[in-house]
Protein backbone atom coordinates (compact mmCIF):
# COMPACT_ATOMS: atom_id res chain seq x y z
CA UNK A 1 0.00 0.00 0.00
CA UNK A 2 0.76 3.87 -0.14
CA UNK A 3 1.60 5.39 2.72
CA UNK A 4 0.85 8.78 3.63
CA UNK A 5 3.10 10.94 5.18
CA UNK A 6 1.47 14.24 6.55
CA UNK A 7 4.08 16.84 6.87
CA UNK A 8 3.28 19.74 9.71
CA UNK A 9 4.91 22.36 8.62
CA UNK A 10 1.90 24.82 8.39
CA UNK A 11 0.80 23.62 11.56
CA UNK A 12 3.87 25.24 12.57
CA UNK A 13 4.04 28.20 10.13
CA UNK A 14 -0.31 28.89 12.15
CA UNK A 15 1.85 28.66 15.59
CA UNK A 16 4.74 30.79 15.00
CA UNK A 17 2.79 33.73 13.39
CA UNK A 18 1.23 34.40 17.08
CA UNK A 19 3.70 33.14 19.38
CA UNK A 20 3.12 30.61 21.87
CA UNK A 21 2.21 27.26 21.61
CA UNK A 22 -1.34 27.41 19.77
CA UNK A 23 -1.42 24.77 17.81
CA UNK A 24 0.68 22.36 19.36
CA UNK A 25 3.41 21.16 16.46
CA UNK A 26 4.25 17.55 18.55
CA UNK A 27 0.30 17.57 19.44
CA UNK A 28 -0.87 17.71 16.49
CA UNK A 29 1.85 15.23 14.89
CA UNK A 30 0.63 12.73 17.51
CA UNK A 31 -3.02 13.64 16.59
CA UNK A 32 -1.99 13.03 12.96
CA UNK A 33 -0.47 9.25 13.60
CA UNK A 34 -4.10 8.46 15.74
CA UNK A 35 -6.50 10.20 12.79
CA UNK A 36 -4.53 7.39 10.55
CA UNK A 37 -1.32 9.21 8.84
CA UNK A 38 1.58 6.48 8.41
CA UNK A 39 4.58 9.18 8.65
CA UNK A 40 4.85 12.78 9.74
CA UNK A 41 7.25 14.60 7.85
CA UNK A 42 8.98 18.02 8.61
CA UNK A 43 10.77 20.16 6.68
CA UNK A 44 13.21 22.51 9.32
CA UNK A 45 14.81 25.11 7.57
CA UNK A 46 17.74 27.42 8.93
CA UNK A 47 15.43 30.28 9.46
CA UNK A 48 12.77 28.50 11.99
CA UNK A 49 9.85 29.92 9.94
CA UNK A 50 7.67 26.83 10.79
CA UNK A 51 9.76 23.73 11.64
CA UNK A 52 11.98 24.76 14.80
CA UNK A 53 15.11 22.97 15.76
CA UNK A 54 13.64 22.17 19.37
CA UNK A 55 10.37 20.59 17.23
CA UNK A 56 12.50 18.24 15.39
CA UNK A 57 14.43 16.86 18.36
CA UNK A 58 10.81 16.46 20.33
CA UNK A 59 8.79 14.67 17.94
CA UNK A 60 11.92 11.88 17.33
CA UNK A 61 10.71 10.66 20.67
CA UNK A 62 6.57 10.83 19.74
CA UNK A 63 6.45 9.94 16.52
CA UNK A 64 5.55 6.05 16.46
CA UNK A 65 5.37 5.69 12.48
CA UNK A 66 7.58 6.81 10.22
CA UNK A 67 9.56 9.81 11.28
CA UNK A 68 10.82 11.92 7.68
CA UNK A 69 13.14 14.95 8.14
CA UNK A 70 13.02 16.88 4.70
CA UNK A 71 16.10 19.04 3.93
CA UNK A 72 19.26 20.80 1.95
CA UNK A 73 22.43 18.43 3.47
CA UNK A 74 24.25 20.93 4.84
CA UNK A 75 26.29 20.71 8.11
CA UNK A 76 23.00 21.74 10.30
CA UNK A 77 20.84 19.50 8.49
CA UNK A 78 22.75 16.44 9.02
CA UNK A 79 23.50 17.16 12.80
CA UNK A 80 19.82 16.62 12.80
CA UNK A 81 19.93 13.34 11.00
CA UNK A 82 22.69 12.54 13.46
CA UNK A 83 21.06 13.30 16.63
CA UNK A 84 17.41 12.36 15.80
CA UNK A 85 17.85 8.99 13.55
CA UNK A 86 14.76 9.35 11.64
CA UNK A 87 13.58 6.18 9.48
CA UNK A 88 14.06 8.59 6.28
CA UNK A 89 16.02 11.28 5.44
CA UNK A 90 14.66 13.03 1.72
CA UNK A 91 17.55 15.68 0.56
CA UNK A 92 16.17 18.48 -1.06
CA UNK A 93 18.05 21.09 -3.31
CA UNK A 94 16.44 23.96 -1.78
CA UNK A 95 18.51 27.43 -1.18
CA UNK A 96 18.33 28.57 2.28
CA UNK A 97 15.70 31.11 1.00
CA UNK A 98 13.14 29.36 -1.24
CA UNK A 99 9.80 29.43 -0.08
CA UNK A 100 8.95 25.97 -1.07
CA UNK A 101 10.76 23.01 -2.99
CA UNK A 102 10.82 23.98 -6.49
CA UNK A 103 12.80 21.64 -8.36
CA UNK A 104 14.39 18.25 -7.98
CA UNK A 105 18.31 17.53 -7.78
CA UNK A 106 20.63 17.01 -10.81
CA UNK A 107 21.95 13.78 -9.74
CA UNK A 108 24.53 14.17 -12.50
CA UNK A 109 26.44 17.48 -12.08
CA UNK A 110 25.81 17.31 -7.80
CA UNK A 111 26.55 13.05 -7.98
CA UNK A 112 29.62 13.56 -5.87
CA UNK A 113 28.01 15.66 -2.73
CA UNK A 114 25.17 13.18 -2.88
CA UNK A 115 27.15 9.61 -2.95
CA UNK A 116 29.01 11.08 0.35
CA UNK A 117 25.75 12.37 2.04
CA UNK A 118 23.58 9.04 1.01
CA UNK A 119 26.61 6.81 2.87
CA UNK A 120 26.87 9.45 5.91
CA UNK A 121 23.14 9.24 6.63
CA UNK A 122 23.03 5.89 5.48
CA UNK A 123 25.49 4.98 8.17
CA UNK A 124 23.29 6.71 10.97
CA UNK A 125 20.40 4.20 9.78
CA UNK A 126 18.14 6.66 8.25
CA UNK A 127 16.94 5.75 4.59
CA UNK A 128 18.09 8.18 2.07
CA UNK A 129 15.48 9.56 -0.72
CA UNK A 130 16.57 11.90 -3.26
CA UNK A 131 13.88 14.48 -4.29
CA UNK A 132 14.06 14.26 -8.26
CA UNK A 133 12.30 16.17 -11.09
CA UNK A 134 10.48 13.12 -13.68
CA UNK A 135 13.82 12.59 -15.39
CA UNK A 136 14.74 9.18 -16.86
CA UNK A 137 18.08 10.34 -16.01
CA UNK A 138 17.87 12.07 -12.99
CA UNK A 139 16.64 9.06 -11.70
CA UNK A 140 19.20 6.80 -13.30
CA UNK A 141 21.40 9.02 -11.38
CA UNK A 142 19.97 8.49 -7.98
CA UNK A 143 19.87 4.89 -8.67
CA UNK A 144 23.86 5.04 -9.04
CA UNK A 145 24.41 7.21 -6.16
CA UNK A 146 22.85 4.34 -4.38
CA UNK A 147 19.76 6.15 -2.66
CA UNK A 148 16.94 4.05 -0.82
CA UNK A 149 14.35 6.26 -2.59
CA UNK A 150 13.40 8.81 -5.03
CA UNK A 151 11.01 10.98 -4.62
CA UNK A 152 8.80 12.22 -7.56
CA UNK A 153 8.76 16.52 -7.32
CA UNK A 154 5.06 16.66 -8.39
CA UNK A 155 4.16 20.00 -8.99
CA UNK A 156 3.89 19.98 -12.68
CA UNK A 157 1.89 16.73 -12.37
CA UNK A 158 -0.54 19.27 -10.33
CA UNK A 159 -0.30 21.92 -12.82
CA UNK A 160 -0.49 19.80 -15.93
CA UNK A 161 -3.16 17.42 -14.05
CA UNK A 162 -5.81 21.14 -14.70
CA UNK A 163 -5.47 20.68 -18.50
CA UNK A 164 -4.70 16.59 -19.49
CA UNK A 165 -4.29 14.68 -16.87
CA UNK A 166 -3.07 11.90 -19.42
CA UNK A 167 -0.48 14.27 -20.69
CA UNK A 168 0.45 14.84 -17.15
CA UNK A 169 1.32 11.51 -15.91
CA UNK A 170 3.42 10.11 -18.75
CA UNK A 171 6.86 10.94 -17.50
CA UNK A 172 5.68 10.25 -13.62
CA UNK A 173 5.26 6.63 -14.93
CA UNK A 174 8.43 6.56 -17.05
CA UNK A 175 10.45 7.81 -13.94
CA UNK A 176 9.03 5.53 -11.96
CA UNK A 177 9.52 2.77 -13.55
CA UNK A 178 12.95 3.00 -14.51
CA UNK A 179 12.86 3.03 -10.22
CA UNK A 180 11.50 0.08 -9.85
CA UNK A 181 13.83 -1.32 -12.59
CA UNK A 182 16.30 0.01 -10.47
CA UNK A 183 15.46 -1.51 -7.17
CA UNK A 184 14.76 1.41 -5.55
CA UNK A 185 11.06 2.93 -3.71
CA UNK A 186 9.70 5.75 -5.16
CA UNK A 187 7.96 8.42 -3.43
CA UNK A 188 5.90 11.86 -4.46
CA UNK A 189 5.21 15.01 -3.47
CA UNK A 190 3.96 18.66 -3.51
CA UNK A 191 0.96 20.23 -4.77
CA UNK A 192 -0.76 16.40 -4.28
CA UNK A 193 -4.26 16.89 -3.42
CA UNK A 194 -7.76 15.57 -2.88
CA UNK A 195 -8.32 16.11 -6.83
CA UNK A 196 -5.18 14.33 -8.32
CA UNK A 197 -4.10 12.02 -5.76
CA UNK A 198 -6.18 9.06 -6.88
CA UNK A 199 -5.21 9.45 -10.48
CA UNK A 200 -1.72 9.36 -9.59
CA UNK A 201 -1.69 6.12 -7.12
CA UNK A 202 -3.75 3.94 -9.92
CA UNK A 203 -1.10 4.93 -12.60
CA UNK A 204 2.18 3.98 -10.14
CA UNK A 205 0.36 1.68 -8.28
CA UNK A 206 3.75 0.14 -6.62
CA UNK A 207 4.41 3.90 -5.03
CA UNK A 208 5.57 3.54 -1.56
CA UNK A 209 4.58 6.97 0.08
CA UNK A 210 2.76 10.59 -0.86
CA UNK A 211 4.03 13.18 1.35
CA UNK A 212 1.57 15.81 1.88
CA UNK A 213 1.42 19.22 3.67
CA UNK A 214 -0.17 22.00 2.25
CA UNK A 215 -3.43 21.30 0.95
CA UNK A 216 -4.11 18.88 3.74
CA UNK A 217 -3.85 21.48 5.87
CA UNK A 218 -6.03 23.66 3.70
CA UNK A 219 -8.76 20.87 3.59
CA UNK A 220 -8.76 20.55 7.25
CA UNK A 221 -9.67 24.21 7.62
CA UNK A 222 -13.17 23.38 6.24
CA UNK A 223 -13.00 19.60 6.82
CA UNK A 224 -11.59 18.74 9.67
CA UNK A 225 -8.39 16.89 10.47
CA UNK A 226 -9.16 13.11 10.99
CA UNK A 227 -12.06 13.57 8.38
CA UNK A 228 -9.14 14.61 5.93
CA UNK A 229 -6.37 12.65 6.87
CA UNK A 230 -9.34 9.69 6.27
CA UNK A 231 -10.41 11.54 2.90
CA UNK A 232 -6.43 11.58 1.45
CA UNK A 233 -5.76 7.85 2.82
CA UNK A 234 -9.52 6.96 0.82
CA UNK A 235 -7.46 8.09 -2.46
CA UNK A 236 -4.73 6.21 -2.05
CA UNK A 237 -6.57 2.75 -1.68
Amino acid sequence: MTKLSVNINKIATLRNARGGNNPDVIKAAIDCERFGAQGITVHPRPDERHIRYSDVIQLKDVVTTEFNIEGYPDERYLKIIRETKPAQATLVPDAPDAITSNAGWDTIKHAALLRDICQEIKSHGARVSIFVDPSPRMVEGAIALGADRIELYTEPYASEFLVSKEVAIKPYMESARIAKEGGIGINAGHDLDLHNLKFLKQNIPFLDEVSIGHALICDALYLGLENTIQLYLKQLK
